[in-house]
C-alpha cells in the first residue's frame, strides 16, 4: 500500500492532476465564494439595522430568518434549493442555487456579527450625533458603521476563510468546483488519499493567503485609526 502511494505513477498523477484541480479553484471556488460572501454582508448589514434600531415586526421578521437558517444544515439548505424547489415548479441552475443558498446562510451568521458590532458603538455618540443635527441614516453611515465594521472586521474575515472551505459543499448540487474536479480524478485514478490530500493543500493556500489579507486589513483600519 505504501509502495502506492509513493510510486512514480502516483507522483505523474498529482503532478498532472495539480492544474485540473487548481483552475476550478480560481473559475469556480473563488468566484463562487466572492459573489455569495459579498450578497451575505449586504443581507447582514441589512438584517443588523433592522434589529439595532428596533423596527418592530421587521426585528420579528429578522430574528426568525435566523433562527431557520442557523439551526438548520446549510447541505440541507442546498438540497432544498436545488432538488426540493423542482418538486414545485422552481427549477434553479447548480451555480446560482449555491450562490444563493451560501449568501442567505452565510447573511445569518454574519448579522449577529454585525448587530454585535453596532451595540459596541457607545450610546453617547449617537446622541452626540443628534446634538449636531444628523439624521439617523447619517449616524448610522458617519458614526456607526465604521466603528462597527471595524470591531466586526476580524470575525467576518475569520467567516470568510470559512467560506472558501464550505463551498466544497457544492459540489452535491453539481457545481463544478474544485472539490468536484478532485473526486473525478480520484474515481479514475483510485488514487483517493493523495488527491484528497492535494486538494486539502490547495484549499489551505487560499485560505494562508485570505489570513494574509486579513491581517493587512487589520493593520490599515488600525493606521486610519476606526478605533
Amino acid at each position: 500500500m505504501l509502495e502506492q502511494l509513493f510510486s512514480s505513477r502516483t507522483l505523474d498523477v498529482l503532478i498532472e492532476a495539480f492544474p485540473k484541480i487548481l483552475l476550478p479553484g480560481l473559475t469556480v471556488t473563488i468566484p463562487l465564494t466572492v459573489l455569495a460572501f459579498s450578497f451575505a454582508m449586504i443581507i447582514s448589514v441589512v438584517v443588523a439595522l433592522v434589529q439595532f434600531a428596533q423596527v418592530p415586526v421587521l426585528r420579528q421578521l429578522a430574528r426568525f430568518y435566523i433562527w431557520i437558517i442557523r439551526g438548520t444544515p446549510l447541505l440541507v439548505q442546498l438540497f432544498i434549493v436545488f432538488y426540493g424547489l423542482p418538486n414545485v415548479g422552481v427549477v434553479i441552475d447548480a451555480f446560482p442555487t449555491a450562490v444563493i443558498v451560501f449568501s442567505i446562510n452565510e447573511g445569518a451568521y454574519c448579522a449577529e456579527t454585525m448587530r454585535a458590532a453596532l451595540e459596541s458603538v457607545p450610546k453617547g455618540q449617537i446622541e452626540a450625533g443628534y446634538c449636531v443635527g444628523m439624521s439617523w441614516l447619517q449616524i448610522m453611515r458617519r458614526i456607526v458603521l465604521p466603528q462597527a465594521l471595524r470591531t466586526a472586521f476580524p470575525p467576518l474575515s475569520n467567516s470568510l476563510i470559512g467560506m472558501v472551505k464550505d463551498t466544497s459543499l457544492a459540489a452535491n448540487i453539481t457545481v463544478a468546483e474544485m472539490f468536484m474536479s478532485t473526486q473525478r480524478i480520484a474515481s479514475r485514478t483510485y488514487l483517493f488519499l493523495p488527491l484528497y490530500c492535494e486538494v486539502a493543500l490547495i484549499y489551505l493556500i487560499f485560505c494562508t493567503v485570505l489570513t494574509k489579507i486579513q491581517h493587512l486589513g487589520e493593520k490599515y483600519l488600525n493606521a486610519r485609526g476606526f478605533q
